[in-house]
């Protein structure tokens, strides 16, 4: 950054040069600015990290919470994920609950693939519940067609 010089007229009877000691914080708000703008717009995006074709409904959204969702992920294949890793079909229940443990809210949330059959995605739902986890939202995309014919 290149330093902008003052001129001083009469300082004992000779001219001065002296480096302006002001620092202008205009382009370091411009920047914060952008780039608050820029994770505004990312940070819901971030949230759903299996790519899923997800049914589409009319029901209404759910309010969000103040912490990230606990996400179940079943795609297309049939296999699940919680949180973007993994899990085998026998360490669901035992993931999840020392995932609960660590959270305020016992809400999981069930994102799952419109391949899926729904026998697979009931008997999910069926195992949790017997685990013990009832607060289950499944998640869909918005605009499907509405019953009140």
């Amino acid at each position: 950054m290149a330093s902008s010089v003052v001129k001083r007229v009469r300082a004992k009877g000779r001219r001065r040069n002296l480096p302006m000691s002001e620092i202008n914080v205009t382009p370091f708000v411009d920047v914060m600015l952008v780039l608050l703008i820029i994770f505004m717009v990312a940070a819901p995006l971030m949230t759903a990290g299996v790519p899923l074709n997800l049914p589409e409904t009319a029901a209404n959204a759910v309010p969000t919470e103040q912490e990230e969702p606990l996400v179940i992920s079943i795609p297309a294949d049939g296999s699940m994920q919680i949180m973007d890793q993994p899990v085998a079909d026998d360490q669901v229940v035992t993931t999840l609950r020392a995932a609960l443990a660590d959270r305020q809210s016992g809400r999981v949330f069930l994102r799952a693939d419109g391949a899926i059959p729904y026998s697979r995605v009931v008997q999910i739902m069926g195992a949790l519940n017997a685990a013990g986890i009832t607060d289950i939202v499944l998640v869909t995309e918005t605009g499907g067609p509405r019953m009140d014919g």
